[in-house]
C-alpha cells in the first residue's frame, strides 16, 4: 500500500527556511566589505562590479580560485569555523598578486549536507575578514544543501577572485636579470599546503595529538595548525607603488622547489640560502616526529616563506627597510645567478 503522506523539501533533508535565516545573518558581514565599484547587494542571481574606465588606461583583469583543503578537516574536528574563511580568501588572492594585480571582488561556494546557519555565518565571517584584508569586496556567493552527499558536520569551500592591473604593470617574471635579489616574507606557519601530511603526523605520532602544547606557542597544536593563512596584498601594493618588482612567487603546494621556478626565465637560477630565515618551531616538530628528509620539508611547506619577491640589487635594502616598517619579518633569502643550459632553475646552499 502506497504512502500518501504530503512531503517537502525539508523532509527531504533541505531546509529554505535555514537558508534564508542564513542569507539575514551574513549581509551585514557582506556589506563590511564592499567597494564603491559594488552595484548590487546580497541577493541577486548576480554580483555587478563597475569597472571604472576612467581610473585605467589599459586593465587587464586576472583571476584565480582555489579552496582550502584538508585544512577543513581540522575546522570539523576542533569545531571551529571562524577563521577557515581567511584561508579561502587568502589562497586566492595571494595568487593573483604576484602578477601585481589588485583583487576587487571575491566569490565563495559552499556545499554542505544540512545547513546549519549559525556554523555557515561563521565561515562567511571569514571570508569577510579575509576580503578587508585584502581590500576586496564579497559580491556574492552559492550555498548548496545537499543531503547525503557530505557527512554530517562537513563542507567545502571553494573562492573565487579576479583583480585588475595595468597591462605595462603586468608582473610575471621575464625582467629578472642575473643579479637580482630575492627577497622572502614570513609566513606565520602552514598556511593552507601540506595538511595532509601533517594531520598524519599529529594524530599518529605526537602524544596528545591535536591537544598537544608546542613550546613557545600559546595554545595547542590545533590552534597552531589553524592559523589563518597570511595575506600580503596590502603589502604588495605598497611595495609597489614605489618599488620595482620583477617577479614574485606564492609558496602554497610544492614549496620553494616548485613554486620559485615558476617566475624565472630559462636563462635564470635561484641560489637559495638555507639558513637565511628562522624556521617556525611548527616545522621542526612535523620534521622530527615525521622523520622527513629535507626536500620533503622544502616540497611539501612553505617551511617559514610565504611569498618571494625577485627584487633589483640596488633595492633589496629599501625593499627589506620598508617591509620592516609595514611589520612583515623578511629576509635576504637569496640571488639570482647565470643557469647553465639544461641545470636546475634552483639550488638550496
Amino acid at each position: 500500500m502506497s504512502d500518501k503522506t504530503r512531503m517537502t523539501y525539508k523532509d527531504a533533508g533541505v531546509d529554505i527556511d535555514a537558508g534564508n535565516r542564513f542569507v539575514d545573518i551574513i549581509k551585514p558581514l557582506v556589506k563590511s566589505t564592499s567597494r564603491p565599484e559594488v552595484l548590487t547587494d546580497i541577493g541577486g542571481f548576480g554580483g555587478l562590479f563597475s569597472l571604472s574606465t576612467e581610473k585605467y588606461r589599459n586593465p587587464v583583469l586576472v583571476s584565480s580560485t582555489d579552496g582550502v583543503g584538508t585544512k577543513l578537516k581540522l575546522a570539523f574536528q576542533l569545531d571551529r569555523h571562524d577563521t577557515i574563511g581567511i584561508d579561502l580568501v587568502a589562497m586566492c588572492v595571494n595568487d593573483i598578486i604576484v602578477q601585481g594585480a589588485e583583487p576587487l571582488f571575491f566569490l565563495d561556494y559552499l556545499g554542505t549536507g544540512r545547513l546549519a546557519p549559525e556554523a555557515a555565518a561563521d565561515i562567511v565571517k571569514g571570508i569577510a575578514d579575509g576580503c578587508k584584508q585584502a581590500g576586496c569586496a564579497l559580491i556574492g556567493g552559492e550555498t548548496a544543501e545537499m543531503p547525503g552527499f557530505y557527512a554530517d558536520g562537513e563542507y567545502d569551500l571553494a573562492g573565487f577572485t579576479v583583480g585588475v592591473v595595468e597591462r605595462d604593470k603586468i608582473i610575471d617574471g621575464s625582467s629578472t636579470q642575473v643579479g637580482d635579489k630575492l627577497i622572502g616574507i614570513a609566513s606565520n606557519g602552514l598556511h593552507s599546503n601540506g595538511y595532509s601530511l601533517a594531520r598524519k603526523i599529529v594524530e599518529e605520532r605526537v602524544d596528545g595529538g591535536l591537544d598537544a602544547k608546542l613550546d613557545g606557542y600559546e595554545g595547542t597544536l590545533g590552534d597552531i595548525l589553524l592559523t589563518p593563512t597570511r595575506i600580503y596584498v596590502k603589502t604588495v601594493l605598497n611595495l609597489l607603488r614605489d618599488f620595482e618588482i620583477r617577479g614574485m612567487a606564492h609558496i602554497t603546494g610544492g614549496g620553494l622547489l616548485e613554486n620559485l621556478p615558476r617566475v624565472l626565465p630559462q636563462h635564470c637560477r635561484a641560489i637559495v640560502q638555507r639558513d637565511a630565515w628562522p624556521k617556525p618551531a611548527i616545522f621542526e616538530l612535523l620534521r622530527e616526529k615525521g622523520n622527513l628528509d629535507e626536500q620533503e620539508l622544502y616540497k611539501t611547506f612553505n617551511y617559514g616563506i610565504g611569498m618571494v619577491l625577485v627584487v633589483p640589487g640596488d633595492c633589496a635594502d629599501d625593499i627589506l627597510t620598508r617591509l620592516r616598517g609595514l611589520d612583515e619579518d623578511a629576509y635576504l633569502i637569496g640571488d639570482i645567478t647565470l643557469c647553465e643550459e639544461g641545470g636546475p632553475l634552483l639550488d638550496l646552499v
